[in-house]
């Protein structure tokens, strides 16, 4: 469906056109809830500039449909905050605006979020840059692993260690777990969480040009069997095989001692569960070493806008340490790496963790990423639920291998 819309918007993308009344209001779309950090830049710059920011929010899961029918239909907005996993899907179909060589001028541009920057990139061009950065980390209930006899200051290091922990911790009883993952029914929370495993062993999924699938590896069997493991032994809570990611915040209800989250969830953890007492580290690899996944949106601009100039000016306040600091004082991280230490000068100590990871966390760079992990019936959901929870790992690892591998192919 998405190709199909993206194929129609980049004929009438041509067909885009505004009032001259309207030239110094841009028009940007965000999904809904999109958070006080990036709400609260957009309220101060247009405090502080002639140029205005007109935010209309939509629901997410409605967020890349809608704007690919807009542009189809000629009423696409001028700018736009989207997952940046999508981001090399509309710039191959010609959708956005070419931002290279202003970009590339900008003298903090080598500063900003790296994967971002390279999701932004299509055919050696710039089409989206950095709004909202996220990384994934490890978090652990730190009264609870003083309850089970853990030094609640220890982060674990290894799957093994976060295995043996939350063994203690379930002999809690009661409704106390170990761990938590929403798995069968969230794919994209478990590429969010769970291929840092397998990235901090120096594997992936896909090759890197991403024309070939290398799901079945020693790294990721070991991977599957880990979680299968704590599944097994009853260290999960059962709710976890059909979480679609409506509970991913599970970790903040006192009750599991270990979780691998969002940075996002820092903030929200400070703010709203102040009586939580909780640590912070980067994922472990599954033997060794550490890795994140690098989330967040790109801003985006829609081809053809006669506000072009203005969303340049935008983004740059964005960059400003001043407008970097209303993001770390609502919870979001800093952009650019190269004013960070002042930005977070203050702030809780847990987000320098999130901040660290951006240089060396990764995202799977493909037109086809809806396609192979984000859709609820796509090979990566399939695959998650059945290696994790189903009872013939070989059968799930060999249908998800050669069904991506399908994909990609008839992609071609």
């Amino acid at each position: 469906m998405l190709k199909r819309l993206l194929a129609t918007a980049s004929v009438a993308t041509l067909c885009l056109v505004s009032s001259a009344s309207a030239a110094d209001t841009i028009n940007m779309w965000v999904r809904t809830g999109i958070g006080a950090a990036f709400t609260g830049v957009v309220k101060a710059y247009n405090e502080s500039h002639e140029n205005q920011v007109a935010l209309t929010e939509v629901p997410f899961a409605e967020l890349v449909q809608k704007y690919a029918t807009a542009i189809a239909g000629g009423q696409a907005p001028d700018a736009l905050s989207l997952d940046l996993i999508y981001t090399p899907s509309f710039a191959a179909a010609g959708q956005l605006e070419d931002l290279t060589d202003w970009a590339h001028a900008l003298p903090y541009f080598d500063a900003l979020a790296p994967s971002h920057v390279k999701l932004g990139t299509y055919d050696g061009k710039n089409y989206g840059l950095p709004l909202s950065v996220e990384t994934s980390v490890f978090a652990w209930n730190k009264d609870l692993y003083t309850a089970a006899g853990l030094d609640p200051e220890k982060a674990p290091t290894s799957w093994d260690e976060i295995e043996a922990n939350a063994e203690k911790i379930r002999a809690l009883g009661d409704d106390t777990y170990g761990f938590y993952f929403s798995g069968g029914g969230c794919g994209g929370c478990m590429i969010f969480t769970f291929t840092p495993l397998v990235w901090a062993e120096g594997k992936d999924i896909l090759s890197e040009d991403a024309q070939t699938a290398t799901l079945d590896t020693p790294e990721m069997r070991a991977a599957i069997e880990k979680y299968r493991s704590m599944v097994v032994k009853d260290l999960v809570p059962e709710s976890a095989a059909t979480d679609n990611g409506t509970n991913f915040l599970s970790f903040t209800n006192g009750k599991i001692g270990q979780q691998s989250l969002g940075a996002f969830a820092i903030g929200t953890m400070i703010n709203e569960y102040p009586d939580l007492h909780f640590g912070i580290a980067p994922i472990p690899g599954i033997t060794s070493g550490t890795s994140s996944f690098a989330g967040g949106d790109n801003i985006v601009v829609t081809k053809g806008s006669p506000r072009l100039a203005a969303v340049k000016e935008f983004i740059e306040y964005m960059y400003s340490p001043e407008a970097q600091k209303v993001f770390a004082t609502n919870g979001s991280l800093p952009t650019r790496s190269d004013i960070a230490a002042d930005v977070l000068k203050g702030l809780d100590p847990r987000l320098q963790v999130a901040v660290d990871a951006i240089a060396t966390a990764k995202t799977p760079y493909t037109v086809l990423f809806n396609d192979l992990i984000n859709s609820g019936n796509g090979p990566w959901s399939t695959f998650i639920n059945a290696a994790i929870y189903g009872d013939d790992v070989d059968a799930a690892f060999a249908d998800a291998q050669a069904e991506m591998q399908s994909i990609i192919d008839n992609a071609k």
